[in-house]
């Protein structure tokens, strides 16, 4: 006999973006753009405690601090541990540590990363100071790391007022996780149903829920979900929502639906978007269908049946 071939495993590299942009106020205004001009800016406490980096409001009594006061670039570290293999993006590209650093004249600890031959050069209680990046912009990574330094402790904190020209209002904080995704038995049954236009869940044997996209086990229950259920293609629209942005690389005309949807014989609802109708008759209740496009391997979006309006009681424990 001739043993049976093991079933593909299906993989699937992902990207997950989010680029936030964000306004600062005084105090991280002031933070960052001391960075750029090679200083570092803490803020002092009701308590007279500094802490770097800095925060707008006070942790124990909530009042809004803006008393700014310069460290040194020099400190100690208070804990470390070893990375062996750098991502992407990563402050070094070579082996290093990452510390809690506490400056000289500050009270709390800045995490940066320290450039060390070895785990064996890292220590609790070294001195290291910081290495300015070449060219720098008002962020944190203009420390570009921190170095060991022989020099003693000392220094106190500085009153600073926060001036400098030019400053920095504004940042963008770009949020990346590239990771590889590999369906577990449940969710590879899905998405190959999906490929022959099916919609598959699975069904709890306890409670009987029906599970779309299955995740092999109830939540609830706790108990493995095996039973297959084909549901749809119909469906009803729980909840939506109106999207006025345009997204990156999404080739989408706004405004757009986004909406819940309660495919017909399935226990929770999932995602889609709405097309064939205009936004704004987009309704809950609103019975639709799936609409496949050629070669595609899931639906591009949900359309109108033509048929009338699902009553509220039919679908009010799925919303």
């Amino acid at each position: 006999m001739t043993a049976a071939s093991p079933p593909e495993v299906l993989r699937a590299p992902l990207i997950v973006e989010f680029p936030f942009t964000r306004s600062l106020g005084p105090v991280q205004s002031a933070f960052l753009t001391g960075l750029r001009e090679g200083a570092v800016l803490g803020v002092k406490t009701s308590d007279g405690k500094v802490m770097v980096p800095p925060v707008e409001y006070d942790p124990v009594t909530a009042e809004e601090i803006r008393e700014l006061v310069q460290v040194a670039a020099t400190g100690t570290v208070t804990t470390w541990a070893w990375n062996d293999r750098p991502r992407p993006q990563q402050p070094l590209d070579t082996p290093f540590a990452w510390v809690l650093v506490k400056l000289d004249g500050a009270d709390t600890a800045l995490l940066h990363a320290l450039d060390a031959p070895g785990p064996d050069a890292v220590r609790t209680g070294m001195r290291v100071r910081v290495r300015w990046a070449a060219e720098r912009t008002g962020a944190i990574t203009d420390i570009a790391c921190f170095e060991p330094y022989e020099g003693p402790a000392g220094g106190v904190a500085q009153p600073h007022d926060g001036d400098f020209a030019d400053a920095v209002t504004g940042i963008v904080a770009e949020a990346r996780l590239d990771y590889v995704y590999s369906p577990g038995r449940a969710q590879t049954a899905y998405i190959e149903a999906l490929s022959e236009r099916r919609t598959v869940g699975e069904r709890c044997p306890s409670c009987h829920k029906v599970y779309v996209p299955p995740r092999g086990a109830c939540p609830t229950c706790g108990v493995a979900t095996t039973d297959r259920v084909e549901v749809g293609p119909a469906g009803t629209v729980t909840t939506y929502c109106i999207v006025n942005i345009k997204a990156k690389n999404l080739d989408i005309e706004v405004p757009y639906v986004y909406a819940h949807i309660a495919l017909d014989g399935a226990g929770l609802a999932l995602h889609g978007r709405i097309g064939g109708i205009p936004y704004d008759q987009v309704r809950m209740g609103l019975r639709v269908e799936p609409v496949w496009t050629e070669g595609g391997r899931y639906p591009d979006h949900y359309r109108p049946t033509g048929e009338p309006d699902a009553d509220y009681d039919a679908y009010k424990e799925l919303i």
